[in-house]
C-alpha cells in the first residue's frame, strides 16, 4: 500500500511538472531567439579584435623581423584559443539563455523577437554599434573637459583629510 501512495505520488509529481518543462523550454527557446536575432554570438568578436592588436602592438613593439612574422601568429592562435574557450559564444550561450531569461517574460521575448525581424528592429540592430561608439566617444570628450578639476577636488580632499 505505502509503495502505490508513493507510485501514485510520484506520477503525480511528475505530471504536474510536465507544463513547467514545456514552459521552461519555450521560454528558453524563446531567449535562444532573441540571442540570435541580437547578434549576441558576435559579442566576443571586438574582445578578440582587440588582443589580437595587442600582440601585433607588442610585436611591432619588439622590433621583431618579418621572418618572424609565423611567432606572432601562433601567439594571437593560442590567445584566440584561450579568449574562446573563455569568452567563446558555445561557452557564453547556456548562462545567457538563463541571464535573459530571469528578466524578461516569455511574452516580452515574443514581442521583442517581433520587433527585431521588423525593418526597424533591424536597422536598430544595424546602427546600434555606432551609435554607441559614437555615443562613448561624446561623452569620453565632454569627461576630458572636467578630469582637471576632478583631479583638483581629489586633490583639494586629500589635503583635508590629512
Amino acid at each position: 500500500m505505502v509503495r502505490l501512495n508513493v507510485l501514485m505520488a510520484t506520477v503525480v509529481l511528475t505530471l504536474a511538472a510536465a507544463p513547467v518543462v514545456a514552459d521552461t523550454a519555450s521560454h528558453a527557446a524563446q531567449v535562444e531567439q532573441f540571442l540570435k536575432l541580437a547578434r549576441a554570438d558576435r559579442m566576443s568578436v571586438p574582445v578578440h579584435a582587440q588582443v589580437q592588436q595587442m600582440f601585433a602592438q607588442r610585436f611591432a613593439q619588439a622590433k621583431a623581423p618579418a621572418d618572424k612574422q609565423a611567432v606572432l601568429e601562433r601567439y594571437q592562435a593560442k590567445a584566440d584559443a584561450l579568449l574562446e574557450g573563455a569568452v567563446g559564444w558555445e561557452t557564453l550561450k547556456p548562462d545567457m539563455i538563463k541571464l535573459y531569461g530571469r528578466h524578461f517574460s516569455e511574452r516580452e521575448l515574443k514581442e521583442l523577437n517581433a520587433f527585431y525581424q521588423s525593418a526597424l528592429g533591424r536597422k536598430v540592430l544595424d546602427t546600434m554599434p555606432e551609435l554607441t561608439a559614437q555615443s562613448a566617444q561624446l561623452a569620453q570628450a565632454r569627461l576630458e573637459s572636467v578630469v582637471p578639476e576632478v583631479n583638483k577636488l581629489l586633490e583639494e580632499m586629500g589635503k583635508e583629510l590629512k
